[in-house]
């Protein structure tokens, strides 16, 4: 059998004129436990002392290694659970997040929302996984259909972090947008966004004014906020009714 990902790369290693530092091999560890499948989505990754004694390295190099993965995307770290394994979709280019009102009226059309929900929930494992918190935080849950005169042409599932917008509940979300009020609140300094072609089900396409049968284009997007100590705000999904809604979007170097 030839040789493992890992054996490849400790080999280079030791080729190499100078060494791989450590937390790059026990990456390099982990990596191959994630690709090869035996720590799947969402496993829950063994403690700091756990992999000291798994993988013979420093608590400090564990940690290392640990927190360059999550910051790579590759684990999720949940304060006072523990830390697990991401789960990995593919990507887009980045879309600029605009606000849906203003893109409305640079057409010179009329823009207006109908608040179907909004209230606060409990956060579930998924919920609290996707959010990096504890599951049992609060977190508040918007369900708001935007119209282009008159026509539905986006649904906006949004949760929100209580504890970077705690005043979320309290707006009024047909007089401004939720991506208004956020950006305001919490200014984005990162952001993710996976897109994915999809038939909706009957409450959507009740409230989108659509056959169920009719494509749409969903967007899972969240966004993060601070720059010493950053924090997801938001995590939302947009669904947008395929013939009456294009996105688009542009990259320069």
């Amino acid at each position: 059998m030839g040789k493992s990902y890992q054996d490849k790369a400790l080999q280079l290693d030791e080729q190499s004129a100078i060494p791989a530092p450590f937390y790059e091999r026990v990456k390099v560890m982990i990596k191959t436990k994630i690709h090869s499948g035996k720590w799947p989505v969402n496993f829950r990754v063994p403690s700091e002392s756990e992999l000291v004694s798994l993988f013979g390295y420093s608590r400090m190099t564990i940690n290392r290694a640990l927190r360059e993965l999550t910051s790579e995307g590759l684990l999720v770290r949940i304060q006072g659970v523990g830390t697990f394994v991401a789960e990995i979709r593919g990507q887009s280019a980045l879309l600029d997040i605009n606000n849906i009102a203003d893109e409305i009226a640079s057409r010179g059309h009329r823009h207006h929302s109908r608040v179907l929900h909004l209230a606060e929930i409990i956060a579930d494992t998924q919920q609290a996984l996707n959010f990096e918190i504890q599951k049992g935080s609060r977190l508040y849950h918007s369900l708001i259909c935007h119209y282009e005169n008159g026509v539905p042409v986006m649904l906006e599932d949004r949760l929100v972090n209580s504890q970077v917008v705690p005043d979320y509940l309290q707006q009024d979300f047909t007089r401004i947008t939720p991506n208004a009020y956020l950006s305001s609140i919490a200014p984005i300094v990162e952001g993710e966004h996976v897109i994915e072609a999809i038939n909706v089900s009957r409450a959507e396409s009740t409230y989108l004014e659509i056959d169920e049968i009719t494509p749409c284009l969903l967007v899972n997007r969240r966004t993060w906020t601070g720059h010493r100590e950053k924090k997801i705000v938001t995590s939302v999904r947009l669904v947008y009714p395929g013939p009456r809604y294009r996105l688009q979007g542009s990259m320069r170097k």
